[in-house]
């Protein structure tokens, strides 16, 4: 058997490598002699690397050196600086320098992978037959909560048409006025609209900002039979009312059956969270090749974590289907940017302490590894925070929205996700209102966090697995839980949640 490599040099321009398993001093790891401890994940000169000199990894520069670096020394945050630019700057879209334009086109034939879903009434297609409760405003949460489990007790058993019955309780929708307000009637109507529900319930209480006369205007006019709606204050007994109202949307989701459909209609979202060194390397080249996979079939990828793309523009840019895709990126960018100004905040103030301690130095190196999540193939829409991928899209959406595992999660979920493909190198118990598949990037965390994670990407720093045969199986995995025949850990634990983009006032 080959002996398992200790380092990783992720590019030919790389002067740096990353450690697959702690270092000691004095280790002879092959290019070099290893000068400090260097814990796995994170990174080691190749060579001397003189004060000011870009560090590079993946080829690409993700710092400057502070101090001279000698060859083995352990590199990290207390010998490198960042050097993130301030407003992107990369000229307009070429086609003939994108090298992607010759790349392969989705391909969807009746060989193509299939799962079972619910096709919808309106054409969409859900993974899930649920229903949910869209609160309009804080003050129903605990009513929203208690409508939910007593529904629950009365109409999901096994065997049930109605798959389950959640609320996902939030602290906004009063006091709050123009954009700020906006935001939250975006993504509250986004899980209102999405096909994993069945039916829908939204319960405002009746004197809020964000007033049902208002909020239903963002809601499909053509889906009366699927969504019912009141104020708390309207009614006498709000948790008789709701549950009789789901018992209505139960039946109407009854008549839905699980039926062959082709992978170009499965969306998948991306992201990441507790990113370490192995993240770039394990998981999230994964998820980029089952995003490629999913292209290739032509179906739809969402890629979100604006500020987790800053640094690694260019990569994404490269690959713009044409120039409406490339300015509104740049946009994107540009515009979050200057978000992080208007708040005298630095943007490169990511890494994460967490990110930190698993081996990222600067969010130039983050952004690197995140962006891989999307693969290789063209980048065919941008959206606007609270906006809707298009299915059948036969490539990548990019989506407004911060790091924030919680806000990110939930705009990709907003945004027609069936599913998010959440990679971690920290792990975490998070879930969102969609199944989430928690890709761990090394077998520690696998081990030691069973009820949290779904698959384990760190065989591939092991050296046990291979990256198509892992490709195979997660791909595999995806389609059993769109089909319901497994379930994600999240789901299983009951973890389900989100958050809302806030950026103004409170009354």
């Amino acid at each position: 058997m080959k002996p398992r490599a200790t380092i990783l040099q992720i590019h030919p321009k790389d002067n740096v490598a990353v450690a697959l398993a702690d270092i000691s001093q004095g280790q002879d790891v092959g290019k070099v002699t290893a000068k400090e401890n260097v814990p796995a994940g994170h990174k080691l000169a190749l060579r001397m690397i003189h004060k000011g000199e870009a560090i590079v990894k993946y080829g690409y520069p993700i710092g400057v050196a502070r101090i001279d670096i000698q060859e083995g020394e352990f590199v990290h945050v207390h010998n490198v600086a960042s050097a993130m630019a301030g407003k992107l700057e990369l000229g307009t879209f070429q086609a003939e320098g994108n090298s992607h334009l010759g790349a392969p086109q989705t391909s969807v034939s009746p060989g193509s992978p299939t799962f079972e879903g619910f096709r919808r009434p309106n054409g969409s297609v859900g993974i899930r037959n649920e229903i949910w409760i869209i609160n309009t405003v804080a003050c129903v949460n605990h009513a929203a909560s208690r409508i939910a489990e007593r529904a629950t007790r009365e109409l999901v058993r096994e065997g049930s048409a109605v798959e389950g019955i959640y609320t996902f309780n939030h602290p906004f929708g009063c006091s709050q006025l123009g954009d700020d307000l906006a935001q939250t009637q975006l993504l509250l109507s986004g899980l209102a609209k999405h096909p994993n529900a069945a039916g829908v319930l939204v319960l405002g209480l009746g004197c809020e900002n964000n007033r049902l006369s208002s909020f239903m205007k963002f809601v499909e006019k053509d889906a009366a039979d699927r969504v019912r709606y009141f104020n708390a204050q309207d009614v006498v007994d709000e948790l008789d009312t709701g549950v009789q109202q789901i018992h209505e949307l139960a039946e109407y989701a009854g008549q839905f059956r699980r039926e062959s459909i082709p992978a170009s209609e499965l969306i998948l979202g991306m992201k990441c969270g507790g990113s370490d060194g192995l993240s770039g390397i394990t998981a999230n080249p994964l998820v980029g090749r089952i995003a490629d996979r999913l292209a290739t079939n032509g179906g739809t990828g969402i890629l979100t974590e604006v500020p987790e793309m800053f640094g690694a523009e260019k990569i994404l840019l490269d690959r713009a289907v044409n120039s409406d895709v490339y300015d509104g990126t740049i946009n994107m960018v540009n515009a979050f940017r200057e978000y992080f100004r208007r708040h005298n905040e630095p943007i490169d103030e990511n890494p994460s302490p967490g990110n930190k301690d698993g081996g990222i130095t600067t969010l130039a190196e983050k952004s690197l590894g995140c962006v891989q999540k999307a693969g290789t193939f063209f980048i065919k829409q941008v959206l606007g925070y609270g906006q809707q991928a298009r299915p059948g899209l036969g490539g990548i959406a990019l989506l407004n929205g911060p790091g924030n595992d919680g806000v990110s999660g939930s705009v990709l979920s907003a945004a027609g996700a069936h599913m998010v493909l959440f990679t971690t190198g920290r792990g975490t118990p998070m879930g969102f209102p969609v199944p989430t598949l928690k890709i761990a990037t090394n077998s520690s965390l696998t081990e030691r966090k069973p009820g949290w994670i779904d698959f384990g990407a760190g065989l591939l720093a092991d050296g046990t697995s291979d990256m198509d045969t892992l490709t195979d199986e997660l791909f595999a995995l995806v389609l059993d839980i769109a089909s319901g025949r497994k379930r994600t850990k999240s789901e299983i634990n009951g973890y389900r949640e989100i958050a809302i983009w806030k950026d103004g006032v409170t009354l």
